[in-house]
C-alpha cells in the first residue's frame, strides 16, 4: 500500500479524492488546506506520493513542489488543478512534476495517474507535455499578464510598482472599493492568492525602462 498526502483547500475536492483513493492501493495519510502545512506533513508522515492542488492559500501546488526539489526531495508529486496557466506550467515542468491531474474528470484518472508515478513514470495529458516543451524552447517567455484586459494589466503593473489602492484608485480615477474588485478577478485570472503573488508576477511585464 502506497500512502498518500493529499493538500487541497476545497473540502469538497479533498472528500472526492479521498472517495477515489478508498479501496484502492493507496492510503491517505494526511490531508491539508495549504502548502505550508504540506510541506510540514511531507517531513512529518514522509508520504510515497504528494497530490498538490495548484491553487491554495499562502504557498500555492507549484511553489510546494519547488520547495520539496530545493529540498532535494525527488519524491513523486502530481498537481491537482482545474486550469494550468502557462507559467505555473512552465514551472512545474522545470521542477520535474510528475503527474498532472485535471479536476474535471479526476474520478477517472486519478488512480491512473498514481499507478503511473508510483511506477516511476510519468502522467502528463500529451497536449499539456506540448504545451510544456513549447515554453521550454521559448525560454517560458509567456506574458504573464496576457489573459488580463488593458484596465486589469494596468492596475496590475501599478500594483507591482508598490502602489497602495488608494493610489491607483486616484491614478485612474476611480473608487479603492473598484480597485478592490478588479483585483479579486485579477488574481482568478493570472493564478495568484495574494497582492504578493500578483506584484512578482506582474514585475515580470513591466517595460524594462522602469
Amino acid at each position: 500500500m502506497k500512502s498518500v498526502l493529499l493538500a487541497d483547500d476545497h473540502p469538497f475536492m479533498r472528500a472526492g479524492v479521498e472517495s477515489v483513493l478508498r479501496g484502492s492501493a493507496y492510503e491517505l495519510v494526511a490531508m491539508v488546506s495549504d502548502g505550508d502545512a504540506a510541506l510540514a506533513e511531507v517531513a512529518a508522515r514522509d508520504p510515497d506520493i504528494c497530490i498538490f492542488d495548484v491553487r491554495m492559500p499562502i504557498r500555492g501546488g507549484v511553489a510546494a513542489l519547488e520547495a520539496l526539489r530545493a529540498r532535494g526531495d525527488r519524491r513523486p508529486v502530481v498537481l491537482l488543478t482545474g486550469e494550468l496557466d502557462d507559467r505555473a506550467l512552465y514551472a512545474a515542468t522545470q521542477a520535474g512534476v510528475n503527474g498532472i491531474v485535471m479536476k474535471n474528470g479526476a474520478e477517472d484518472s486519478l488512480l491512473h495517474c498514481l499507478d503511473t508515478v508510483a511506477a516511476g513514470g510519468r502522467s502528463i495529458d500529451p497536449a499539456i507535455i506540448q504545451r510544456a516543451l513549447d515554453l521550454t524552447l521559448s525560454g517560458g517567455g509567456a506574458d504573464p499578464l496576457a489573459r488580463l484586459a488593458p484596465r486589469e494589466r494596468q492596475i496590475s503593473e501599478l500594483v507591482a510598482k508598490g502602489m497602495r489602492n488608494r493610489e491607483i484608485a486616484e491614478r485612474l480615477s476611480m473608487s479603492e472599493g473598484t480597485v478592490k474588485v478588479y483585483l479579486h478577478g485579477i488574481y482568478q485570472k493570472v493564478g495568484v492568492e495574494n497582492r504578493t503573488g500578483l506584484a512578482l508576477l506582474a514585475r515580470d511585464a513591466l517595460p524594462k525602462d522602469e
